[in-house]
């Protein structure tokens, strides 16, 4: 099964938790034992599965992100959001969760979040589920 997730992000940095999203598509699926994809097509964001319990982490990611990599700096691309694209990179654009009885094998505390880092934009995840 392929799916897309419709995202609008409301700001330049967020992470956008798309947990719940991930578990019904797997629902719907109907896959029982499987692998499912998570993948961002965009060069200036990313996915990553972190802690989804305390906000204070998402925060504490994003502020050190931009601090390690600023948005004014000696950037050389033309539209000005090299530090999206470098944040991008550094995050990655996919991540797969093994699907076991029906159900994504997170950790208690881990979430899937969708990475903007040049927004508020409209964006896309594609979820591939196998």
């Amino acid at each position: 099964m392929l799916k897309t997730l419709n995202i609008k992000s409301k700001a330049k940095t967020e992470f956008i938790d798309i947990t719940d999203d991930i578990h019904e598509a797997i629902k719907e699926s109907g896959v029982k034992s499987g692998i499912c994809y998570i993948y961002a097509p965009h060069t200036t964001a990313g996915i990553t599965i972190n802690e989804g319990a305390d906000p204070s982490v998402k925060r504490d990611i994003l502020t050190t992100l931009n601090r390690l990599i600023p948005f004014e700096g000696d950037y050389q691309h033309m539209e000005g959001n090299s530090p999206a694209h470098i944040k991008a990179t550094l995050v990655g654009v996919s991540k797969f969760v093994a699907i076991e009885d029906s159900k994504a094998l997170l950790g208690t505390w881990q979430s899937v979040y969708f990475c903007e880092f040049d927004g508020p934009r409209h964006r896309r995840v594609i979820v591939k589920i196998v």
